[in-house]
């Protein structure tokens, strides 16, 4: 199989699966605040997204930067949880208004690249070439990311637009679904909790 298949293939199974609920999640909690008319906005969001991944996908993979996994998923949790907050300070929809989810998208995507980085160091062959599979990888995850965000803003257009539910009521309910998951994983991610446990076990 051609290189550039195999990896985008990767990429895009690693977004759309169940178990990507996180990025899922935070992709999610960005593009509620949209609607199908804006997708040139909520294109560009993505974008930055996958720019801020892509570095440290890059950086993590190639051992430059180094995260302790347990930390980076914790830390995704967080971005999860930040982004639906953010989205209740919002109070108009407006182009100004809704600017820094630009730089939530690009930072938070930072994060997120380190989680992506451990999966294309797993699967990558010492004679392949590192390019091919990190470009082809961003591919598929970009392409990903674009068909959530497809579905958020599809919802959106039948809910706010046909049904002509409150466009507020629409991401604040969004973000509230978003907040309470994102709560939990950063509860079950807690990355002291297992040196705690340990500290406990070996005091008794």
């Amino acid at each position: 199989m051609n290189d550039f298949v195999f990896y985008f293939k990767i990429g895009w199974e690693h977004i759309i699966n169940t178990k990507a609920l996180d990025h899922i999640l935070f992709i999610a909690a960005l593009a509620t605040i949209y609607l199908l008319k804006e997708w040139k906005q909520v294109f560009i969001l993505v974008t930055a997204f996958t720019i801020g991944h892509g570095i440290t996908l890059f950086l993590s993979a190639k051992n430059i930067i180094n995260v302790e996994t347990g930390l980076v998923e914790f830390l995704i949790a967080c971005t999860i949880v930040s982004t639906a907050l953010s989205n209740f300070f919002l109070k108009t929809f407006t182009l100004g208004s809704i600017r820094i989810n630009y730089f939530l998208a690009l930072f938070f995507g930072l994060i997120h690249g380190l989680a992506f980085a451990q999966t294309l160091k797993w699967i990558l062959a010492e004679d392949q070439s590192f390019i091919v599979a990190w470009l082809s990888f961003s591919a598929g995850l970009e392409l990903g990311q674009m068909l959530i965000v497809l579905i958020i803003l599809l919802l959106a257009q039948v809910f706010v637009v046909l049904l002509k539910l409150n466009r507020r009521y629409w991401t604040m309910t969004i973000s509230v679904i978003v907040l309470g998951l994102g709560l939990q994983m950063a509860v079950e991610r807690w990355p002291w909790k297992e040196k705690r446990e340990n500290s406990i076990n070996i005091s008794k």
